[in-house]
């Protein structure tokens, strides 16, 4: 059996019968979130080593 993806079955994904307003928009907020997740770490990991590096400087 063949996978093909037509063009009214891709519609009908994307619609997912009236919801998909609402699933889609869930995703992409989770989406968002775990990218946040991910990056707000290595940002203030940044920020520690920039502190420290600047008070090891004044001493």
């Amino acid at each position: 059996m063949v996978a093909r993806l037509d063009f009214e079955i891709v519609t009908e994904l994307l619609e997912m019968g009236g919801h998909g307003v609402y699933v889609w928009s869930a995703y992409a907020l989770s989406f968002a979130a775990l990218v946040g997740l991910g990056v707000w770490p290595l940002v203030s990991l940044r920020a520690t080593i920039r502190r420290l590096k600047r008070r090891g400087e004044r001493q």
